[in-house]
């Protein structure tokens, strides 16, 4: 996208602009992930329920994903720069409004506005990294970038938890006005001027507001489908409705427009089809995975916000030893056996979760973090790079925005379907519990506990609470079981890929 009369920056210049690239990609993708651990308690603050709060997370994610596939549009008005500098600057400036929210309502939106601005900001940090490396070092410069994709999640719950214990919760956004701050003096000093030259076109207005309708009402039936009861509430049955149409007068539209917003050819290829449905999937499971962690340790094992940040952090370790890694093997070994690798992991690290008890330590969660780490390099950089290995050269551009949309789009609906199906594997497991329980045991318990010196409405309420711990352990096992099945199918899913005819190289357009 860059002018090709752009030379490759060298020197200190070529050091600025790699880091000010990867920390605006790394503040963007934190963003995905900082509210997650602060959730419990901006949701206090603002007075509604935990339930309520998911949509502090789904609301920026949705609205990133539909600001991805513009990219290439708004680079062609714009330049690439300006269009990097004018998203920066409104990303960081909607940080500020998320911090100074009042309601929920407030923050909703603002968080929307905050997506809008910060999903041109992903495929832009890759393209422009590009640019400034010379030709010989893009392996470098997209391993940096896979890295931070990657790392980014993972430092999210540190920083929400270390915030939400010490400081206000808006520091969960104003932390961005110094990321956004440095990253903006950085691309002033070495990015300016390498804007190629720009074209008005006009804009594919209708797929553009059918992908919005699409996007919003199927997102608004997840989130609240739990809170409603599904499909016996108008409100979920009318965005389903409303969803289904808008998808398909959607694929309708762009298979017929001459200029469409979203180009649905990729999906003639068999490479970027399976590998972009498998990328999807892996990523639901592991945003769903992020979400899920911390409700859990804070609700239920008694951690702070801080501690069940600091137990998913392990997980950084080996993803960022192994990226750099991913990208050197890439040319020299099958891809799908890099895949087949990380999905593995995947699947073991999930298989350690799914047998743990309600006496499991910080160290056995730490641990399973730790190996997940290994497998999401693996499987995200090698997916990108296998989905558009067989795509034509004028197409690439389209594949990439394409796959990243939905990337984005399965964290959301993998944060939604992950809670929904924890709280209604909780309900079902609590019933099956109390129905297996001796005549009389509780009986014997409650006694039990009022010789202790307990009073006899304690011991009923300790009951209680013995019986609902263990009925969310049960519910969390049975994620992560299902998880490490959907895994497995994967494995296999990914040998339909056919292998690339020549090395395999990282994508130019993340």
């Amino acid at each position: 996208m860059a002018d090709s009369k752009n030379k490759p920056l060298s020197g200190a210049s070529l050091i600025i602009a790699a880091v000010v690239l990867s920390l605006a990609n790394f503040m963007v993708v934190l963003d995905t992930t900082i509210a997650n651990v602060a959730m419990p308690t901006i949701s206090g603050f603002l007075g509604v329920s935990t339930t309520e709060g998911t949509w502090i997370i789904t609301s920026y994610a949705v609205a990133e994903a539909i600001t991805i596939p513009l990219t290439g549009w708004l680079v062609r008005q714009f330049g690439e720069v300006r269009l990097f500098l004018v998203c920066l600057s409104a990303f960081v400036f909607f940080s500020v409004c998320c911090g100074l929210s009042w309601s929920l309502e407030s923050l909703v939106l603002f968080r929307v506005l905050q997506g809008l601005a910060g999903g041109p900001l992903i495929p832009l940090s890759s393209t422009l990294m590009l640019s400034v490396f010379p030709k010989d070092k893009s392996n470098i410069a997209l391993s940096l970038w896979g890295m931070m994709t990657v790392v980014a999640p993972i430092f999210g719950p540190i920083f929400g938890g270390i915030i939400s214990d010490n400081w206000h919760w808006g520091w969960v956004f104003h932390i961005n006005v110094g990321f956004g701050a440095l990253v903006m003096l950085g691309s002033l000093s070495v990015l300016r001027g390498r804007d190629g030259p720009t074209t008005r076109s006009k804009i594919d207005m209708a797929g553009l507001v059918l992908l919005a309708i699409f996007v919003t009402s199927f997102q608004l039936m997840l989130d609240k489908g739990r809170e409603l009861d599904w499909f016996s509430s108008p409100f979920i049955t009318v965005c389903a409705i409303v969803a289904i149409i808008a998808l398909l007068v959607l694929l309708i539209w762009e298979l017929t427009d001459p200029n469409p917003i979203i180009d649905l050819s990729v999906f003639r290829s068999r490479n970027w089809l399976v590998s972009t449905i498998t990328l999807s999937l892996m990523f639901g499971i592991f945003f769903g995975n992020i979400v899920l962690t911390p409700l859990w340790l804070q609700q239920q094992m008694g951690y702070t916000a801080t501690w069940a940040g600091l137990a998913t952090a392990p997980m950084g370790i080996l993803a960022v030893i192994t990226a750099p890694i991913v990208g050197r093997l890439m040319p020299k070994i099958d891809p799908r056996w890099i895949v087949t690798y990380g999905m593995s992991v995947l699947a073991l690290s999930f298989f350690m979760r799914a047998h743990f008890t309600t006496q499991a330590d910080y160290l056995s969660v730490a641990t399973a973090m730790f190996v997940l780490g290994a497998g999401i390099p693996a499987c995200m950089i090698t997916l990108t790079a296998l989905g558009i290995s067989d795509l034509p050269a004028d197409k690439v551009a389209s594949g990439a925005g394409l796959q990243n949309f939905l990337r984005v789009l399965s964290m959301a609906i993998g944060s939604s379907l992950t809670l929904t199906y924890w709280e209604h594997m909780t309900k079902a497991n609590r019933s099956e519990l109390v129905a297996s329980i001796r005549p009389g045991a509780e009986q014997e318990m409650i006694t039990a506990a009022t010789r202790s010196g307990i009073s006899h409405d304690g011991a009923i309420a300790l009951f209680s609470k013995t019986v609902d711990s263990q009925a969310v352990m049960l519910a969390t096992n049975d994620f992560y079981a299902c998880a490490v099945v959907l895994m497995t199918i994967s494995i296999g899913a990914v040998w339909l890929v056919k292998r690339p005819k020549g090395p395999l190289k990282p994508s130019e357009h993340h």
